[in-house]
């Protein structure tokens, strides 16, 4: 015996990962900027200056669920090859770059924290082609499902960058929600 699993059996698991794997993705991206009012309809947003590089706003919810339906596919790919050398290390190299892209919204949007945000995405970069690579390495096509997601981590990076330089005191002049002010 050749194989310890026929070609049906083995789409048949990935198929059974995907169900789970891509709406937990797709889910926890939309919990992620749900939860830190992220988008165009956040008042601090809206005030900012925005790059000429700014797409449309729709662009973000277009490319995003994109992008996360692309990973669960790619993790579900890496789950489903049982006993591959390497498996281990790039679930979890994935689910910390996962944290790590979910992070990313509170601090922007709900903390108003852009140079930190700038941080945390410039951590995202080398995580997500490390993520890549070892995906890759346990299924070729599972990589390369990557390889979009790590293109616009790096054009958000650039974004997150051109914010902060044209809004550098954004969250540090931000008034708290309670605060009332009272003119005398």
């Amino acid at each position: 015996m050749r194989y310890l699993a026929s070609h049906a059996q083995l789409r048949a698991s990935l198929m059974r990962w995907s169900l789970f794997t891509v709406p937990l993705i797709v889910g926890l991206g939309f919990l992620s900027g749900r939860l830190s009012g992220s988008g165009p309809d956040n008042p601090w947003f809206a005030a900012l200056a925005k790059p000429a590089i700014f797409p449309p706003p729709v662009t973000f919810a277009i490319v995003w669920v994109a992008l996360y339906i692309a990973m669960g596919v790619a993790l579900a790919m890496v789950l489903s090859a049982r006993g591959a050398p390497g498996r281990g290390v790039a679930v979890g190299i994935f689910a910390a770059q996962l944290l790590v892209n979910l992070a990313w919204s509170p601090i922007f949007f709900a903390l108003h924290q852009i140079m930190a945000a700038l941080v945390v995405i410039v951590v995202l970069v080398p995580l997500v082609a490390l993520a890549a690579w070892l995906l890759w390495r346990v299924r070729p096509m599972a990589g390369a499902l990557l390889l979009p997601y790590l293109a616009w981590v790096c054009f958000a990076a650039l974004l997150t960058f051109q914010f902060w330089q044209l809004n550098p005191d954004a969250g540090v002049s931000a008034p708290a929600a309670s605060t009332v002010r009272i003119a005398l």
